[in-house]
């Protein structure tokens, strides 16, 4: 695992500046997936194929970032806090990572210019609308504020399930990240003896002519119903959604 990660600081700093965007996706791709098998993380998914969008996603792990790299590496949005952990924050910054405070509403404006950008390059932006992780067992309500750059560029809302497995196929909660340090929660993936990450892309849904609210409703009920979970589940204390 430290050989794995000085690899990818090694490519990081010295590598990426030498390749052009699509190599550099493909060895995030390739990294995702190595570390993924060292981790004893199998990894459960169904390639598709569909132009680029807003990737957006149930949020339980650190470790989903990997798991939607290892299936179709993307920009991701992460909260601030994640630029301050360890080897882990820097790389995420290297890897056009879009950091957010998620307190300070006024920089959506700014947050979202840059995922504009991104999406008209044709790149994909993963976003984890919870805004927190939870247990898996539970999907919080949608923020909608970093879905109008779909809205902006008409490119697709790519909604995705995910959700961790032992080995008999029960939900695992060893992933969360839920109240908890990063420290225990990846001591107690590793001491899963089997572990299967089951990521299901959904079809896409058109942004052309709906809101951000429509296309948020749409993506969080695609998502509820391919994990099993109620279409409605606003948690206690959730902030309502700022006007569109």
């Amino acid at each position: 695992m430290a050989l794995h990660l000085v690899r990818a600081m090694l490519a990081a700093a010295f590598l990426y500046r030498f390749m052009a965007p699509e190599r550099r996706q493909a060895y995030k791709r390739r990294w995702s997936r190595r570390l993924l098998d060292l981790l004893a993380v199998r990894l459960e998914a169904e390639e598709t194929v569909t132009p680029p969008g807003l990737i957006v996603c149930n949020h339980v792990s650190w470790l989903d970032i990997f798991v939607i790299d290892a299936l179709r590496p993307a920009a991701f949005v992460a909260m601030a806090e994640v630029r301050s952990w360890p080897l882990i924050g820097w790389l995420a910054g290297r890897n056009d990572t879009i950091f957010i405070d998620r307190d300070d509403r006024l920089q959506i404006a700014r947050i979202n210019e840059r995922i504009v950008a991104r999406l008209l390059s044709g790149f994909d932006v993963a976003i984890f609308p919870e805004g927190r992780t939870t247990d898996g067992a539970r999907l919080l309500e949608f923020r909608t504020a970093l879905l109008q750059p779909a809205v902006a560029t008409g490119r697709p809302v790519l909604p995705m399930a995910l959700s961790y497995h032992d080995a008999d196929g029960s939900v695992s909660r060893a992933p969360s990240f839920a109240e908890t340090s990063l420290a225990r929660c990846f001591a107690a993936i590793l001491a899963c003896r089997s572990l299967a990450a089951r990521l299901s892309p959904l079809p896409p849904l058109a942004s052309a002519g709906r809101s951000r609210r429509v296309l948020a409703r749409a993506a969080r009920a695609a998502i509820a119903t391919r994990l099993g979970l109620p279409p409605e589940n606003r948690a206690p204390g959730t902030l309502p959604d700022p006007p569109a």
